[in-house]
C-alpha cells in the first residue's frame, strides 16, 4: 500500500465534514504506523478540532514514529483551534504526506516551513487534484473573496424548466430531487428570483433522510421588492436567513414591513433594471458566504451566465419531451449570434439518478 492509498482514505474522510465545515475547509487525515492505520479522524464542524488532532487523539501512543496523511497542509496559526503543526511535533509524528498546501495566501506555507524545521520529512502533492476538487468552494473563496457559483436546473431533454402555464412539478425524478437537497446542504447560500417565489413559492431548505441538513440562506432577488407577505420563505421555522437583494430606490416603509416579518434586506446596485449579479458577489463574500447555489428562474440563470459569475453547472435531463415552444427555456433573454459565443463547459461528469441524467461541468478552471 503506497502514500495514494493511504491519501484516499484521508479524503474519503474529509467529505463527511460537507455542510458542516463551511467557511473552513473540509479535511481528513490518517495516522499510519509500521503499514498500520492507527488513528482517523476528520473536521468535523468549524469551531471544532481539525482532522489532524482527531486523527492523533485516536492513535494516542501509536502516534510515535508514524506517518501523517492529511489532505490539506496543516495549519501553523491560532484560529478558533491551536496551531496543527505544532501538535504534530508533539505527538512525534516522522512523516507528513500532504495533498495540497494551503491555498489562503495569507498562511500559505507555513505549516510545512515549521514541520520541516523541526526535523519532520514532508512530502505534498500526493492526490492533489483530488484534493483540490474536494475543497473546491473553499479555494475560489480563501482567494478571490466572493462565493463559489454553482447553476442548478432541471429541464425536459428539449430544454424546458415549466410548461407555458408554469407548471414544473416535477420535471426530475425523486432520486434526482435527493440529490439536490444534499447540494443544498453543501452550500451556504441559495438564490432565486422573485418570479420563482411568486410562481412556485419554495422553501429553500434542505431535507435529507439519514442526517439532520443544514439550511441554506435564502437569498431573493426582488429588485422592486415585490416579496409577497404570504411567501414560504417568510415563514420558515429555520436556523438560517432570508435575504432579499433589492435595489436602492425602494421605499422604506416596505422595507421596514418585510424586516418586521424577519426578512434581512439588502440594498444592491441595479443595471439594465436588473440586480448587479458581480457587485452582489463581492457583498455575499464580505458577509461569510463562500458557496453559492443558482435554482433560477430562467432569467436568473442566463443573467448569472452573462455576468460571468458562474463556475460550475448541474443540469439534469428528464426522460421527457415537452413539444412545444411556448414552455419556460432553462435562459430566458438574448443569446449569441454564432455558436462559436456559447459558453463551453469543460471537465464534464456524467451520471444518472434513476431514469435522469446530470451533467456537471465547470465554466471557470
Amino acid at each position: 500500500m503506497d502514500d495514494k492509498y493511504f491519501m484516499k482514505m484521508a479524503l474519503a474522510l474529509a467529505k463527511k465534514g460537507q455542510g458542516f465545515t463551511s467557511p473552513n475547509p473540509m479535511v481528513g487525515a490518517v495516522v499510519v504506523n509500521d503499514g498500520r492505520v492507527v488513528g482517523k479522524g476528520y473536521h468535523r464542524s468549524v469551531g471544532e478540532a481539525h482532522a489532524e488532532i482527531n486523527a492523533i487523539n485516536d492513535a494516542g501512543i501509536a502516534s510515535k514514529g508514524a506517518t501523517l496523511y492529511v489532505s490539506l497542509e496543516p495549519c501553523n496559526h491560532t484560529g478558533r483551534t491551536p496551531p496543527c503543526s505544532i501538535e504534530i511535533c508533539k505527538a512525534g509524528i516522522n512523516r507528513v504526506v500532504i495533498a495540497m498546501n494551503d491555498p489562503n495566501p495569507d498562511v500559505k506555507g507555513g505549516g510545512i516551513d515549521y514541520i520541516q524545521s523541526q526535523g519532520i520529512e514532508v512530502t505534498s502533492g500526493v492526490c492533489e487534484e483530488e484534493a483540490k476538487r474536494l475543497n473546491e468552494v473553499f479555494i475560489k473563496y480563501v482567494t478571490k473573496k466572493c462565493p463559489f457559483v454553482i447553476v442548478k436546473c432541471a429541464s425536459t431533454l428539449d430544454g424546458r424548466i415549466a410548461t407555458r402555464t408554469g407548471d414544473s412539478r416535477w420535471i426530475s425524478g425523486e432520486e434526482s430531487r435527493a440529490f439536490v437537497h444534499r447540494l443544498r446542504h453543501a452550500v451556504d447560500g441559495i438564490m432565486v428570483g422573485i418570479n420563482t417565489v411568486k410562481k412556485d413559492n419554495p422553501a429553500l431548505t434542505t431535507r435529507l433522510q439519514d442526517i439532520k441538513g443544514r439550511d441554506p440562506v435564502r437569498i431573493i432577488l426582488d429588485t422592486n421588492l415585490s416579496m409577497p407577505e404570504d411567501a414560504k420563505v417568510l415563514r420558515i421555522d429555520s436556523d438560517s436567513d432570508t435575504v432579499i437583494i433589492t435595489g436602492d430606490s425602494v421605499s422604506e416603509a416596505k422595507k421596514i414591513k418585510l424586516e418586521t416579518q424577519g426578512a434581512k434586506i439588502i440594498e444592491a446596485p441595479v443595471k439594465d433594471n436588473l440586480i448587479d449579479l458581480d457587485e452582489l458577489m463581492n457583498s455575499l463574500g464580505a458577509l461569510g458566504i463562500i458557496s453559492l447555489l443558482i435554482e433560477g428562474g430562467s432569467r436568473v440563470i442566463a443573467s448569472a451566465l452573462s455576468a460571468k459569475i458562474v463556475d460550475k453547472v448541474v443540469f439534469f435531463y428528464a426522460p421527457k419531451i415537452m413539444g412545444g415552444d411556448d414552455g419556460v427555456p432553462v435562459c430566458r433573454g438574448p443569446g449569441p449570434d454564432l455558436m462559436d459565443g456559447c459558453i463551453p463547459v469543460k471537465n464534464i461528469n456524467v451520471r444518472r439518478f434513476g431514469d435522469d441524467v446530470m451533467i456537471e461541468g465547470y465554466i471557470k478552471d
